[in-house]
């Protein structure tokens, strides 16, 4: 299926697409609030890109860097080339400790690289302790947002999944209420489990540590209780110094949910008495992404959700619509770079309106990575038919003012006598849900030439 096929399914329920349009738009409207008072704000932005450039210029002798200080810490540090490697190394360190039960903290990463049917069909039980993770993994399905995973759901939907799978009163959907069944059921999970796997936001490369930003604690309570740590990391999470947290958190929260910071912004650097702490560093094709001149800032994400939050059409069309572990306008330049036949259609789901470079906190420039990737689809054969044909045609009108003149003449008149029948039918795909504009008299080429002589006169 399409992008647009599957947001065709998506809207068709009208109700919970005007509730994901608002919802998303409210946490876009509290980032706009909260920056209001940071009169430094464009400094900051300018500022994390700047940083990032110099780590993908460097990245060679950062990720150096990470290792050796990392080690000297205690950390044992693992490279993984592709999504295959990393499970594989994430269950040889199980396997070594006899682990059979272990809790996870929201990781894109490793939802990248399917890592928890890995884990579950080699016998090993995986709970993801965020709450709207482990409510998507109960409904068995993937994250349709990067920070709000299951921000799809209406209360009530989960209050009936927790009434199926936790016991909870029926009918109940009070989210206090579902939220403290949640922190009990966890609990359990918690203290039973033998080792932790988190998600890495930030690896300094001065000190060999990790940084690990939630707002639940479930990060923090998973890698306290239990012996064996993991963390896994994508190559393109480094940042040179410590001093330069302090730029990220202020515009990672802000940006993400609207709010100042992070509530548990943790420091891993070494592992506990009696533990292990094993930090996984993951390359899965960024390194190809990093030799492409036109794409590669797109690796300075930081994984706030800014874009997904703004953009008009990830807003009414939901994240599974991508069908890609990213979502949204970040995602639509990231999967083709992993397969670009099966993506193709990715980089059309846009307006190209900029809102979502407007928002990025490192300012990637989204929309025209977004352009520039349709000319690839364009120029690799890609296109579909439906598209290339009607492209071709409309090149060779623009080319020809005459023809662009006669043809707009045309159609002006075509539209006042067809029936609605014909201008409205399933060739029409802008007439399913839309009325074209009223058909004016003259065009604008017209109109102006004629007030022009007037004028003149």
């Amino acid at each position: 299926m399409s992008h647009a096929s599957r947001a065709a399914d998506f809207l068709k329920d009208d109700a919970r697409t005007d509730w994901h349009n608002k919802s998303l738009w409210h946490v876009r409207s509290k980032r706009d609030a909260l920056i209001q008072h940071i009169p430094e704000w464009e400094a900051i932005r300018q500022l994390g890109s700047d940083i990032k450039d110099n780590v993908l210029s460097n990245l060679d002798v950062y990720l150096e860097q990470f290792e050796a200080r990392a080690k000297a810490n205690g950390v044992i540090v693992h490279w993984a080339a592709d999504a295959a490697e990393h499970n594989e190394i994430v269950h040889s360190i199980l396997e070594k400790h006899k682990v059979d039960r272990i809790v996870k903290s929201k990781s894109m990463l490793t939802e990248e690289c399917h890592l928890n049917p890995y884990l579950e069909e080699r016998g090993i039980e995986v709970i993801d302790t965020d709450l709207g993770e482990r409510i998507i993994q109960m409904k068995n399905e993937p994250p349709s947002h990067i920070v709000m995973p299951a921000i799809h759901l209406k209360k009530e939907e989960i209050g009936q999944l927790f009434h199926e799978q936790l016991n909870t009163e029926k009918g109940a959907s009070d989210p206090q209420y579902l939220t403290e069944a949640a922190r009990q059921h966890l609990r359990e999970k918690f203290l039973a489990a033998k080792a932790a796997i988190t998600g890495v936001n930030f690896g300094i490369a001065e000190t060999g540590g990790v940084v690990v930003c939630t707002n639940e604690g479930n990060a923090d309570m998973g890698v306290h209780l239990a012996p064996v740590q993991i963390h896994c990391m994508g190559i393109e999470k480094l940042i040179p110094r410590a001093e330069h947290l302090a730029v990220f958190t202020r515009l990672l929260g802000r940006s993400a949910t609207g709010q100042p910071i992070t509530v548990y912004t943790s420091h891993h650097h070494r592992p506990k008495p009696g533990g292990e702490m094993h930090v996984v560093i993951v390359d899965n094709g960024r390194t190809e992404q990093l030799g492409r001149e036109d794409f590669r800032n797109s690796l300075k994400c930081i994984r706030c959700g800014a874009c997904m939050n703004t953009c008009p059409i990830y807003r009414r069309s939901g994240g599974h619509s991508y069908d890609h572990t990213i979502p949204g306008p970040i995602g639509s330049i990231l999967s083709p770079g992993k397969d670009l036949k099966k993506h193709k259609d990715l980089p059309f789901a846009s307006t190209l309106c900029g809102s979502c470079s407007d928002v990025c906190p490192v300012k990637i420039d989204i929309h025209e990575q977004l352009y520039k990737w349709r000319q690839i689809v364009s120029s690799e054969g890609h296109m579909e038919t439906s598209k290339k044909l009607p492209l071709a045609g409309a090149g060779n009108v623009l080319s020809r003012g005459g023809l662009y003149n006669f043809m707009g003449k045309a159609a002006r008149t075509a539209l006042k006598l067809a029936p609605r029948a014909m201008v409205y039918n399933r060739f029409n795909a802008w007439g399913k849900s839309r009325e074209l504009p009223e058909v004016p008299e003259e065009s604008f080429k017209e109109w102006y030439a004629k007030n022009r002589k007037e004028n003149q006169n």
